[in-house]
Order: structure tokens, then C-alpha cells, then sequence
């Protein structure tokens, strides 16, 4: 267990802040998923996009509790008819269509990582926090592909709601460890 909760788990250090730095905290990570879902390949009946790398990355970086509220407050937005969802998507017929499983994953996968970035899994551990990563993008697949069983089956979920996203859910992690390790550095020069 690490006892340096601060640097453990909001590598900005988000717990320490007001109420009102936390909400535009969470108004920034809400900008950052929409953008993120704008980086797309489109795929039917799932696209491919950036969305699990920043609900990963809100997750570590901000904790799971904050990660978590930052999620939901895009889902929200998201059914408010905001094009905030991939490509630019917006309403609350995505969280009953084929997607729907991975959307209500979301949140849980911003909060299991960050969960394990409060427990070390974090920039401070490259290796630990690519596994947390890899970890989040796995119950992300588990779930939307659960969803989509019950839609098209469950082969044809598995062939098209899982497989084509494990080598990008492979670079997604790397690519997310290699943030938070650089993220990480970063926090420790500034604060020596």
C-alpha cells in the first residue's frame, strides 16, 4: 500500500483542492473525453476511438471517486443531447443501442483505475500502471460486449464488439502508462 496518497492517486493533487477547483476539474475532463471521442475509426456496430485511453486517464489521474463524477457528468451530457459521444454523437438512444454497454462501463473503468492508481498502480510504476490500464480497457470490452451478446448474439459480439479492439486496447494502455509516467516526472520536479 502506498502511503503518499496525493502523489498515489490525483497525480494534480484534486483531493487538496476547493470544491469549485474540483468541478472545473471535472469540466476539463469532460472536454477531454468529448475530444477524445472525436479521434475515431468508424466500425459497426462499435466504432474505434480514444474514449477508453481518456476514461483511463481521468481515472488515475484524478482518482477514483473524482474519476468516476467526471464520467458520469459526460454521460450525462451526452444524454442531454451534447455531441460529446464518438464522432459526435449525442442522446439517450445510445444508452439503450449496441454502444450501450460500453458507455455504462465507463464510469466503472475510470473508477477500478483509479482505484488501483490510489494502491500505486500509477505513473510511479510504469509496469503497474500499463496493467491498470490494460485492466480497465478489459472490463470495458467485458462489459459492452455482455450488452451486445444480448443484441446480436454472443459470437458475433465477440467478433465484433472484442476482437477488433484488443490491439488498440494493447496501445491504448501503453500509451496511457507512458502519459502517467511522464505526468508523474513532471508533478516530482515541480514539487522538488
Amino acid at each position: 500500500m502506498v502511503t503518499d496518497k496525493s502523489a498515489a492517486s490525483a497525480l494534480i493533487g484534486i483531493q487538496n483542492k476547493s470544491l469549485l477547483w474540483q468541478a472545473g476539474a471535472v469540466v476539463a475532463g469532460t472536454l477531454f473525453l468529448a475530444a477524445a471521442s472525436y479521434v475515431e475509426v468508424p466500425l459497426v456496430p462499435v466504432p474505434v476511438n480514444m474514449q477508453t485511453l481518456a476514461v483511463t486517464l481521468i481515472g488515475a489521474v484524478y482518482g477514483w471517486r473524482l474519476g468516476a463524477l467526471t464520467v458520469i457528468t459526460w454521460l450525462v451530457e451526452a444524454a442531454l443531447g451534447m455531441p460529446v459521444l464518438s464522432g459526435g454523437a449525442a442522446g439517450a438512444h445510445h444508452f439503450v443501442g449496441p454502444t450501450a454497454g460500453y458507455l455504462f462501463a465507463f464510469p466503472l473503468v475510470a473508477a477500478m483505475t483509479g482505484w488501483l492508481a490510489e494502491r500505486g498502480w500509477n505513473g510511479n510504476r510504469p509496469v503497474l500502471a500499463f496493467l491498470a490500464m490494460l485492466l480497465g480497457n478489459a472490463l470495458c470490452l467485458a462489459l459492452g460486449a455482455a450488452w451486445l451478446a444480448v443484441m446480436i448474439g454472443a459470437q458475433d459480439a465477440f467478433t465484433f464488439g472484442v476482437l477488433p479492439f484488443l490491439v488498440g486496447g494493447l496501445l491504448k494502455s501503453a500509451l496511457g502508462a507512458a502519459l502517467l509516467y511522464a505526468l508523474s516526472r513532471r508533478v516530482a520536479a515541480k514539487r522538488s
